[in-house]
């Protein structure tokens, strides 16, 4: 039960949103330019990182409705979404990719774990500075989104074809354009 009135038909991080639209804005374009804006890194490697740090955060929402996107991103492929999830480093991904999941593993235990040795290693398998940079960052957000979404206690339900079908259409139209539809709606009735 959401620790203060939450809209009841908004799950997780979208009820917090749609309470406070205007912090709501910023923080979905962030994520926006994060996980679909110009990058090296696919939608569905980057909507990974998102996953696998909101996994090891233990926070359902977050890791059901970004594995759902990156799912809808790497062609339905749930399995691996799952793998990435339980072990990456046994999961069917490049090399690169195992390298940056290392990086997000640190930030998301303790920023100051990521050291030149973990930085070099991925540099090794092909990163750029630009990659390290915004798993970095992605990893960060994450564990922001993650303790907003569990702290204000946040509906979290269980059912996973809710994920799916929402994780499709925020794969097709982009985080901002979705958002804006329940912002809009719960603009005028938001409780302060």
């Amino acid at each position: 039960m959401p620790h203060i009135p939450l809209p009841p038909d908004l799950p997780g991080i979208r009820g917090a949103m749609a309470f406070r639209p205007e912090t709501a804005r910023p923080l979905n374009a962030l994520v926006e330019v994060l996980l679909t804006g110009p990058s090296t890194l696919t939608r569905g490697e980057r909507e990974l990182i998102a996953t696998f740090v909101s996994s090891r955060n233990c926070t359902h929402y977050c890791h059901s409705i970004h594995g759902a996107i990156a799912a809808a991103h790497l062609g339905g492929d749930e399995v691996l979404v799952k793998q990435v999830k339980t072990d990456f480093t046994q999961a069917p991904i490049s090399a690169k990719l195992k390298a940056l999941l290392t990086i997000a593993g640190k930030v998301q235990q303790d920023g100051k774990l990521v050291t030149a040795a973990v930085v070099d290693a991925a540099r090794q398998q092909g990163a750029t500075d630009l990659e390290i940079h915004d798993t970095v960052l992605i990893a960060a957000a994450f564990c922001m989104y993650n303790r907003y979404v569990d702290g204000l206690g946040t509906d979290q339900p269980d059912d996973e074809a809710l994920y799916r079908e929402r994780g499709r259409r925020v794969a097709r139209d982009g985080y901002v354009t979705v958002s804006e539809e329940y912002l809009a709606t719960h603009a005028e009735t938001a409780t302060r």
